[in-house]
């Protein structure tokens, strides 16, 4: 079995994860080279996507059968691209925050809050609201009972800081704050992040530099 990296290119196949209750599959779409994530419950087969960017014939193609439920990490156009398209593809139920559903051409099915739970077969992701980057941006964690923590991070974090907040200082404190208390706070260094561009990362390689992250400002 190929070890995962996380490491995609646009146009490239996904790269796959395999834990004992789910398996993640990581693809590039679009020309903004965004991240989009399958996840499958190994018990029940059951399928859930995170950002349906862009592609959706490369999506469809991942998808390969069903799929339950599509979320979108934030309001912002390169996250939802193909979303309209899969959606009338496959039928899947949609998911975004309240404060962005709004911002999203395609109806948001089931409006999530913090603390809600996202199901995918017998997997449960705990919603976590993030401030800044947009109003309603989610992060999307997996607990693994097996394993350490798997975090979807949309545009909120990434490998060397969090995400854009357009030179408002008041968003970036928003932002930072909310990634300092409700991740970095909460979550051991061994969390896996899963951003949505560019390669993945852990809490712990990250961790060090927030106080640079904050005195910088972005």
């Amino acid at each position: 079995m190929r070890t995962y990296t996380g490491k995609v290119t646009l146009g490239g196949a996904p790269d796959v994860r395999e834990l004992a209750g789910l398996v993640i599959s990581k693809a590039s779409v679009g020309p903004m080279d965004n991240n989009t994530y399958l996840l499958r419950c190994r018990r029940t087969g059951e399928q859930l996507l995170i950002d349906a960017a862009n592609d959706a014939g490369t999506i469809l193609g991942m998808v390969g059968g069903s799929l339950g439920r599509i979320v979108t990490t934030h309001q912002h156009y390169d996250h939802w691209q193909a979303l309209g398209e899969v959606k009338q593809e496959t039928g899947a139920r949609t998911t975004a925050h309240h404060l962005d559903a709004e911002g999203i051409p395609v109806p948001t099915d089931d409006p999530v809050s913090d603390g809600d739970t996202v199901s995918v077969g017998e997997v449960n992701l705990s919603v976590i609201h993030l401030v800044g980057h947009t109003p309603g941006s989610i992060a999307l964690l997996y607990d693994d009972p097996s394993g350490h923590p798997h975090l979807f991070t949309g545009d909120c974090l990434f490998p060397g800081g969090v995400g854009n907040t357009f030179g408002d200082k008041d968003n970036f404190a928003k932002l930072i704050d909310d990634v300092e208390s409700k991740l970095f706070a909460r979550l051991p260094d061994e969390t896996w992040v899963y951003p949505g561009h560019g390669a993945d990362t852990t809490l712990g390689h990250e961790r060090p530099n927030l106080a640079e992250w904050r005195s910088r400002g972005w």
